[in-house]
Formats: structure tokens, C-alpha cells, sequence
């Protein structure tokens, strides 16, 4: 299987607002970089859609090590994700999940990959993250 890194990001000019994300893979030693925009969306939205962008664009299963500096992200699909679905994607206290649609279709993508997720912290000079988030303010 092949080896991916892939960086992502998401912004938003308000919150909700005209949104952004972006995202850089890497393969060996290239480097591919993705991004778009919505009109209308939140920030979690955005961080969401760069990561499912991203795993849509491999075209097979690969090894990937996933960066991102959203803690919604990584915590909903490492940890949260298992109780959503067992409860009919319900919150603890029975309201319907949030971005549904979004979380569903990361958890399609994620189980075709073995992916490691790595958070890493925002704006602190991490140069993928960086870029990810250019590429996602840029599209705003």
C-alpha cells in the first residue's frame, strides 16, 4: 500500500459564512494541492470537507498519516463517531448529529484507508499546515 501524508484545513468567514478549506498530499516526493469553497457553511464543515476532498482524491486503499488542527475532526472520528452510530447518529443527549451527511461520508472514506491521525497545533509554524491553511483562506 502506498504512503500518504495529507494535511488539511478549514476556514471561515463568520461562523456560518463563505468558508474555504484546503489541503496538501504528499506521495514520496510530490506534492499535490487541493482546495475549494462554499458560500454559506461553518468552520467544522470546511475541516470536515478538506479531509473527505482529500481521501477522495486517492485512488486506492493507501497508508495515510492524517495532520489536522481540528480537534472536532479528529475527536468525531476517533472517538465520538463509535456512540453516533450505535444511537442512530444521536448526541449523549439525544439530539440529531451535526454536519450527519459529512460525518458519514468520512467514516465511508476512512474505512477503505488506514489512516493515523495526528493533530497538530494551529498557526504554530508547521509548514503543510500552513499551506493547508492558505490554500483554505485563499478559496474563502
Amino acid at each position: 500500500m502506498k504512503k500518504i501524508k495529507i494535511y488539511t484545513d478549514g476556514a471561515c468567514s463568520g461562523n456560518p459564512g463563505k468558508g474555504g478549506w484546503g489541503a496538501v498530499l504528499i506521495y514520496e516526493t510530490v506534492e499535490k494541492h487541493i482546495s475549494g469553497s462554499n458560500p454559506n457553511t461553518t468552520n467544522n464543515q470546511m475541516e470536515l470537507t478538506a479531509i473527505i476532498s482529500a481521501l477522495k482524491t486517492l485512488k486506492e486503499p493507501c497508508h495515510v498519516e492524517l495532520f489536522s488542527d481540528s480537534k472536532y475532526a479528529l475527536d468525531g472520528i476517533t472517538k465520538w463517531i463509535f456512540s453516533w452510530k450505535k444511537n442512530n447518529w444521536k448526541t449523549a443527549d439525544k439530539k440529531p448529529v451535526k454536519n450527519q451527511e459529512l460525518w458519514q461520508e468520512f467514516d465511508k472514506l476512512a474505512s477503505i484507508h488506514d489512516i493515523k491521525f495526528t493533530w497538530v497545533k494551529g498557526h504554530s509554524g508547521d509548514k503543510y499546515n500552513e499551506i493547508a491553511d492558505s490554500l483554505a483562506t485563499s478559496a474563502i
